[in-house]
């Protein structure tokens, strides 16, 4: 049987993205607490990072929450599904690269 923070993670990822079934949670317990990794589909890391990471922020807060009625402490890692570009190669080019490119 899954715990309440995993089935609370559960219900509320799944709510949120188009591809429920491509959604897997693996939780580890260790002296630190209680560790849930979660992986999506990568048309759905929109939705579960939201603007600005405030959906992947709230749901850490609430997962935290369940934690504490539960004595533990719960923490989420989001990871990056593959195939997904590296942050670092996503950033948009420098004005003066835009301005190269229109030749202008």
């Amino acid at each position: 049987m899954q715990n309440q923070d995993q089935q609370f993670l559960d219900y509320v990822i799944k709510a949120l993205v188009d591809n429920p079934n491509d959604v897997k949670i693996v939780r580890t317990v260790d002296e630190m607490g209680v560790l849930m990794t979660l992986e999506v589909n990568a048309a759905d890391m929109g939705k579960v990072i939201g603007r600005s990471g405030n959906t992947a922020k709230a749901i850490r807060t609430l997962l935290r929450v369940v934690g504490m009625k539960n004595n533990s402490r719960v923490n989420l890692k989001i990871n990056e599904p593959e195939g997904a570009l590296p942050h670092e190669q996503k950033a948009s080019k420098t004005v003066d690269e835009a301005m190269a490119d229109l030749k202008i």
